[in-house]
Formats: structure tokens, sequence, C-alpha cells
């Protein structure tokens, strides 16, 4: 079995907010060598690195917004985030949490911070991914799927060194929670000081970590600080962690749709008709209807 290595480690870039909710540093596709085609399936990754919001009685975030033709995955680490779409879709997602929502034929979207947690504000961190549909799925219905921080498969690593969370994909024997139209793994590795865990991920997966928190050591050489995403080479299966400090890490890998991308804002689509077909069909209110 060889070893998956590094090609390049990103540092954040600098941040912008979303709306008045989300202080973002953008790694995919604005970092040079993270766009789309060589990230595919992963066609955007925003990072909330922790950020302290103060009380607010109205909650930040974003409001009514459309998406067609891909999922959004919003993964939080510090605060809480409640979200509605207009296909009946919607929740609370909690510390630990994960919404993973399929907007297929399209959806009107709409996230805040939780109103109860927004009224005391704090740390708020969060990451959220962009996953590309295959052409045939792009027109599919759209579903939702709400992942607690307890009903996500988890799996221990020896010597006490940490666990890690089977958000998709398979781990060690262990299935993911959710449900993917392509083959991905998307990982949390929660490390102890100096705990370690091994990866086997097929040579032709797109590969990345983010580290959240701490510091890692990868491979026993290039060591990773927190707010940083190494991309591996697609060559080679395997890559180990090690957690220099205690650390929180995601690990994303995809097999490449290898598909072609038209992309304009909230709309991901194959073609350039495809995409004018998605403004005309929301023009024409066919995403449905969200209360701002």
């Amino acid at each position: 079995m060889t070893t998956k290595q590094i090609e390049l480690i990103a540092k954040p870039n600098p941040p912008h907010f979303v709306g008045d909710g989300f202080r973002v540093h953008n790694f995919i596709p604005s970092y040079p060598g993270l766009d789309m085609k060589r990230m595919d399936p992963f066609i955007m990754l925003d990072y909330n690195s922790k950020y302290n919001f103060p009380p607010s009685q109205t909650p930040k975030g974003v409001g009514v917004h459309p998406h067609r033709g891909f999922e959004t995955v919003t993964i939080a680490y510090k605060g809480k985030v409640e979200h509605h779409d207009s296909s009946g879709g919607g929740g609370v997602i909690g510390e630990g949490g994960v919404q993973w929502m399929t907007a297929a034929s399209g959806v009107l979207h709409k996230e805040y911070h939780e109103r109860e947690w927004s009224k005391t504000g704090g740390e708020f961190q969060m990451v959220q991914l962009w996953v590309n549909l295959p052409a045939k799925d792009k027109m599919s219905p759209p579903k939702y799927q709400a992942l607690e921080n307890d009903t996500i498969a988890k799996v221990s690593l020896p010597n006490q060194g940490g666990i890690v969370e089977v958000i998709a994909g398979e781990y060690a024997g262990t299935s993911g929670s959710a449900s993917t139209f392509s083959p991905l793994n998307m990982f949390n590795a929660k490390l102890e000081k100096d705990g370690e865990v091994k990866f086997k991920i097929p040579a032709d997966h797109n590969t990345s970590i983010l580290v959240l928190e701490g510091r890692i050591e990868v491979n026993g050489t290039e060591k990773i600080p927190t707010d940083h995403l190494a991309l591996f080479k697609n060559e080679g299966e395997e890559f180990v962690l090690k957690a220099l400090e205690k650390s929180v890490v995601l690990i994303l890998s995809g097999e490449p749709l290898n598909e072609p991308i038209a992309a304009h804002g909230p709309f991901v689509m194959n073609t350039r008709a495809e995409l004018m077909e998605a403004f005309r069909d929301f023009n024409e209110g066919k995403f449905g209807y969200l209360e701002s």
C-alpha cells in the first residue's frame, strides 16, 4: 500500500461575511490550486473559523436564496444554526451536528443563528460545503438529512487516541450516517495529544483535510497548523495523521464526477443552457415559496 503525499498546504484566505452571520474563509474554489475541477465533487468550501458574535435580539444570518444542482452540507462545531427551505426541510443544527440539504431540482433556503443562541451570542465555528450532483441526479426531488451528533457513527481509536466521526462514506468497517449520490468520505477526527489515525482512501479520490483545532503531523513529516487546509496528490492510498496537541480535523475525499461544470452564483449545472433555465425557473417562482 503506497502513501498518499501532500500536494499543497493552503493558509486561510482573508475572511468575508456571507450575510451578517457567517464570517468565512473561502478555500474552494478561490484558493489557487483548489478550483472546482481539481476538487470535484467538492465545488465550494467556506470555513467560519472561531469567531465571537455579540448577543443579538435579531438573529444574524442569510436571507432567502435559491439553490439548484448540488447539495449543501453544513457542519456546526461551535454555536447553533437554524434553517428552513421551501421543500419543508429545516430545523436547528446544534454543536457537532450536520445539515445535509440536497437542493437538486431547486429550493429556496435561509439560515440564521439559532434564536436563543443569538440572544447570548458566543463562539461560532462552522464549515459549509457544496457537493456537486451527477448530471443524472441534478433534477431529482429535493431532500434533507438532519444528523444530530448522537446519531453520527463513531469509531474509537487505539490507545485512547480519540474518535473518528463517520458523517459519510466508510471508516474501519463503519458506514457513515449520510447517504450520498456518488462515492465520498466525510469524517471528523477528534484526536487527543499524540493520538494517531490512519486513513485508506482510493488513489483517484480528490482528498483534503482541514485542521479546525490544534496542530497535526501528516505521514510523520509535514505539519499543518490550525485553520489550514492540506490537499493530497492523486497517488497512493494511505496517510497517517498524528495530533501534536489536542486537535479536530475534517477529512474529505470524493470520486470525481468528471462532468462539465457550469456554475453561476447559487446554481451549478452542466451547461450554460441549463443555467439559463435555472434562472428562468427561479424567476417564474418554480422553486416554491419561503417566507423571508
